[in-house]
């Protein structure tokens, strides 16, 4: 008979617990099998929880769904910053709704209003506002509507740049995840805008980016944009300035790498239209010399 990790307790009482799984493994493995029946929908609302929040306009208890922090699985990070996810994605429930009074805001940002900001909510957001009931799942579609609204709220509000140009710059991720290029570029522009007011205007950290963070971000929205000149001086000044952190240097060289590949590549269809449109013009010419015998 194998002997239990807890033999020795029998005179105490506990002359039942041969066997014990001591770590729930064999649970979990229910857990996994019964995730695999299960619907997509049915599993991310496996993966979420509703918090409690209390609305700093009209006091409105409302519940909010948030991911569980375990559930969120990174698959891949973009140059901007923009995180990939499987199964869930956090960004989805990352903005809170007062259904009773339209106010919403970004969740770390939902409890920072002062008492001016209250009141324009009052007077400009809550006299138009027409509740709606969301599904206990979010899409991409959902989440770009929520972000707009608070993207709004934002604006009424007079909050600072940087909180609009991350509204925008998380609008410009959604956009991407549906390949809609358009959209995308648009909302760049606006985090772009509100990015460069903030750099020059606002205390450090910038939405939880210090200084050399910010830098970075600007000059990739700008090389994402095709602002190629710009992007290149704000990747060479990280590179150039003391303090940075090395693993920041190397991206902001690869990413001012890539500037270069595509200002060469620029130049070289250039070179090639030229040389095309001299070769028609010759084309031209000659035809219109021999006309002159046929005609």
């Amino acid at each position: 008979m194998s002997k239990s990790i807890f033999s020795g307790l029998e005179d105490l009482g506990f002359d039942d617990i041969d066997e014990i799984d001591l770590y729930n493994t064999k649970k979990k493995e229910i857990k996994k099998e019964e995730l695999l029946e299960l619907t997509d929908e049915e599993k991310e609302i496996k993966l979420l929880y509703d918090r409690e929040i209390t609305c700093p306009v009209c006091d409105n208890v409302f519940k909010a769904k948030a991911v569980k922090t375990s559930a969120a699985r990174m698959s891949g990070r973009d140059s901007d910053s923009f995180i990939r996810y499987d199964v869930i994605n956090p960004y989805f429930y990352d903005v809170w709704i007062c259904n009773k009074c339209g106010y919403s805001a970004m969740k770390s940002d939902f409890n920072k209003l002062r008492g001016y900001q209250i009141d324009l909510v009052k007077e400009k957001i809550q006299p138009k506002w027409r509740p709606k009931n969301y599904p206990d799942v979010y899409n991409v579609n959902i989440a770009i509507e929520r972000f707009k609204l608070s993207l709004l709220n934002y604006y009424v509000t007079d909050s600072k740049p940087s909180k609009k140009a991350m509204n925008c710059l998380k609008l410009a991720w959604m956009y991407r995840l549906l390949k809609d290029t358009e959209n995308e570029s648009m909302f760049l522009k606006q985090a772009l805008e509100g990015f460069n007011s903030a750099f020059f205007n606002e205390a450090f950290p910038l939405y939880n980016m210090d200084k050399f963070t910010s830098m970075y971000i600007i000059g990739e929205l700008n090389r994402r944009l095709g602002n190629n000149d710009e992007g290149s001086k704000w990747f060479s000044q990280l590179i150039t300035t003391y303090g940075v952190p090395s693993k920041l240097k190397d991206r902001s060289r690869d990413q001012r790498d890539l500037i270069k590949e595509a200002q060469e590549l620029e130049k070289g269809v250039d070179k090639l239209n030229n040389v095309n449109s001299s070769e028609k013009q010759n084309t031209k010419e000659k035809k219109g010399f021999f006309s002159r015998f046929f005609s």
